[in-house]
């Protein structure tokens, strides 16, 4: 595969090395106009929008990921292995099987799981994915 991919039309060097990738391709249209400076869109295949700008300096890339850990290794697949991306942290909403969390509590991870054996299989190229809750953004 090259780029740009079936999933990314965006050329090499677009993106900055740390991806903001929330679910929703309308928060990333939203964090990337509302937080970053300059934000120049370079991806919309399947209204999947990606944008980069700076934030306080640093060059950062923002892009949708779709809903589910299919869609999430799909793209992350692409990000890690075709477009020099080092670090994904997923920002948004998530789901927990713990009694002790409330509605809108923050919870900083340090790795993911899931109930599904296979849905990080073929996956040895995973450097990093942190997962990061920012409350009402």
């Amino acid at each position: 595969m090259s780029i740009p991919t079936p999933h990314i039309n965006a050329k090499a060097g677009d993106f900055a090395e740390t991806v903001l990738m929330p679910g929703d391709p309308l928060r990333a249209e939203y964090i990337a106009r509302t937080y970053l400076e300059n934000p120049v869109l370079f991806n919309d295949v399947r209204n999947m929008y990606g944008y980069t700008g700076t934030f306080l300096g640093k060059e950062i890339s923002v892009m949708g990921s779709g809903m589910g850990i299919p869609s999430v290794m799909l793209y992350a697949h692409e990000l890690y292995n075709f477009f020099g991306v080092e670090t994904i942290i997923r920002i948004g909403s998530a789901g927990a099987l713990q009694d002790n969390l409330n509605l809108k509590d923050v919870v900083l991870a340090s790795s993911v799981s899931t109930i599904g054996k296979q849905a990080f299989r073929n996956c040895n190229n995973l450097k990093s994915i942190v997962v990061l809750y920012l409350g009402n953004i």
